[in-house]
């Protein structure tokens, strides 16, 4: 899905320690476009912020936090 203001409310805005527990935790488990909606960022911005959390070893620190989630 595109940008669109009324679903993407956080568009443009960092990423909270909290979103990125909760993408990484639910990024296998659930469908990207359920975790976009859930936090109010685009598709293509999850996919891509896995993709710089695996590159930098911090997906399963934050998948195995268990701070929020």
């Amino acid at each position: 899905m595109n940008y669109h203001p009324k679903f993407h409310f956080s568009h443009g805005k960092p990423f909270t320690e909290r979103e990125l527990e909760y993408i990484c935790k639910f990024y296998e488990i659930d469908h990207v476009r359920t975790i976009a909606f859930a936090i109010g960022k685009t598709e293509r911005a999850i996919h891509t912020k896995v993709q710089c959390l695996k590159r930098g070893n911090l997906y399963d620190y934050y998948k195995n936090r268990n701070k929020y989630w």
